[in-house]
């Protein structure tokens, strides 16, 4: 139960007033650097930058360069000392940073938000053809080290603006899908360049066959759904047999001469739906069709048609061949990725799949052979060992997922001190939901949650992420070598006794009755405790209102 807070005597009072006189140097207004100018609301900004990048950062002989493309924005960063959000860029084009929620923490934290193109997609091709040879340099090893080369590109380039040298804001990298992922990986690989991380929807487990994709789809759609769709996969499966061409011209693909092309076309176009928050607008008009004795496979092509007929060029496997350099390139580029490191075969299961038996193991393998050569195949092991799948061993990574996203399967749900992970559970919160709101496609300016069924439980989690940012870059000390952790006397007057105060008041007016440690003292070590005497003496004004324990155990 909670309690009314008991009136604030003089002496908490005072504690009041030592706050804002300690977190005064913080608060100046926001200076701004640099106005961005966007032709679109969907984006921040999308004014390219360019830098030049490493091509090989494994390779002491080669050093040869290719351009890459970023954006900054600039209109919430609080001059000179702000964080930089790196908001990392997946498998697609950049054509600039999304407003999504990563504008609202901006602003609250008077943040620089940074974006890096992935090499290879969009404008950031070091080839102009695509061929498999020339694709050996696509990986997700490679650009992690892009990443950390930019940032340091970056802090430097700032620093030049700012008329100053040797200094380094704290970072903070942002990412969503498989940018998650690499969001996660960059906070493991390289701990010294980011004070953490946000892996949304984070697909950190590469899965050869990803039977619990299919799975979660039959779950999302809840058994009514579900069953009309299990009818329209056996009905598609005996029309192909009989009469291919008529049902492929229904559904706007008679380009798609491979069958197994055609049968994961129809399943995707399913995924769609639950995946990016959209599952009404699948489910309601396959049930009506169902009880009204229509048929169910022309009422799905109808949907097909109107939600997702734009996309059937992208599943065929000759399009797919070609190397050219052109807009539709990042299907190839994703496809290699999924074929060489991480796999996602989204198989059907054994049993009760939602998808066609077809879409099996044979089916991908064949299509990485076809599309690229003999040869090329998932070294799914070696991913996991390189990076741990759910079982990484990072620290300072918050990840969150969407209940109804058939991805969280591949991301890491279970929770731990130092990587809190977070279920979104609503019934159109799906991928990325932290971030780009509902539905998650399209996008919904600064990611609002107001159209989420459960528009709560969105805002507890973000609350969650804001906290865990605000904390570890209260702990995150910089140095003129770089990032430097939570054992500096400096914190005290800078960073941490506001965030002391914020938890204890709350904790003071929760009334809460268990253990409850202050999570600073936990980082500092006990040779070293000794020497904080300043912060002592605050948690010990602190214990005398809260009645908690806050000295370390």
């Amino acid at each position: 139960m909670k309690l009314a807070a008991p009136p604030l005597p003089s002496l908490w009072i005072a504690f009041l007033i030592s706050m804002l006189l300690v977190s005064s140097n913080a608060a100046f207004s926001p200076r701004i650097l640099q106005q961005s100018t966007s032709n679109s609301k969907n984006y921040l900004t999308n004014e390219a930058l360019w830098f030049n990048q490493t091509l090989d950062h494994f390779s002491p002989y080669d050093h040869r360069q290719f351009g890459q493309r970023y954006y900054e924005f600039l209109d919430h960063f609080r001059t000179p000392d702000g964080p930089i959000f790196l908001k990392i860029c997946g498998e697609s084009a950049c054509n600039g940073i999304p407003n999504d929620y990563i504008s609202v923490l901006a602003n609250k934290f008077g943040a620089a938000v940074v974006s890096l193109e992935h090499r290879y997609y969009g404008k950031s091709s070091p080839f102009k053809s695509l061929t498999t040879e020339n694709l050996k340099y696509l990986s997700s090893k490679q650009a992690l080290f892009d990443l950390a080369v930019f940032r340091q590109y970056y802090q430097e380039s700032l620093n030049s603006k700012l008329n100053r040298s040797n200094v380094e804001n704290p970072w903070f990298v942002f990412g969503v899908s498989y940018s998650g992922a690499l969001s996660a990986w960059f906070r493991l690989k390289f701990p010294h360049l980011t004070c953490g991380s946000l892996a949304s929807s984070a697909v950190v487990l590469a899965v050869y066959n990803f039977t619990e994709f299919d799975k979660q789809i039959g779950e999302s759609a809840g058994p009514e759904c579900k069953a009309v769709l299990q009818e329209i996969t056996h009905l598609v499966d005996q029309r192909l047999a009989s009469n291919d061409k008529e049902l492929k011209v229904m559904f706007g693909a008679a380009e798609l001469k491979i069958d197994g092309d055609f049968l994961y076309f129809l399943a995707d176009a399913a995924v769609t739906a639950f995946q990016y928050g959209n599952p009404d607008k699948l489910c309601i008009p396959l049930i009506e069709a169902k009880k009204a004795g229509e048929d169910v496979v022309k009422a799905y092509a109808t949907y097909v048609n109107e939600y997702y007929g734009d996309s059937v060029a992208t599943y065929n496997q000759q399009n797919l061949k070609n190397t050219a350099l052109t807009g539709n390139s990042g299907d190839r580029l994703w496809w290699f990725q999924v074929c060489t490191e991480v796999a996602y075969f989204q198989v059907a299961p054994s049993n009760d799949s939602i998808r066609s038996s077809r879409i099996d193991t044979r089916y991908h393998l064949d299509l990485c052979k076809n599309v690229f050569r003999e040869g090329i195949y998932p070294d799914v092991d070696a991913t996991n060992i390189y990076y741990g799948g759910t079982k990484i061993a990072g620290s300072k990574i918050i990840f969150t997922n969407g209940s109804q996203d058939p991805w969280r399967h591949a991301s890491k749900q279970k929770s731990s001190p130092e990587m809190p992970s977070y279920l979104i559970s609503c019934h159109n919160c799906g991928h990325g939901t932290d971030m780009r709101g509902c539905p998650q496609s399209p996008l919904v300016p600064e990611g609002d949650a107001k159209n989420c069924s459960s528009p709560d439980a969105v805002r507890k989690v973000r609350q969650q992420i804001i906290e865990h940012i605000d904390l570890w870059l209260s702990l995150c000390q910089v140095s003129d070598n770089g990032v430097v952790w939570e054992k500096h006397d400096s914190l005290l007057s800078t960073a941490c006794i506001p965030s002391c105060f914020n938890t204890a008041k709350a904790a003071f007016e929760e009334k809460e009755t268990k253990q409850w440690v202050h999570p600073f003292l936990l980082h500092v070590e006990p040779e070293e405790q000794s020497t904080h005497q300043q912060l002592r003496e605050v948690l010990t004004i602190l214990d005398q209102y809260t009645r908690k324990i806050l000295v370390p155990h």
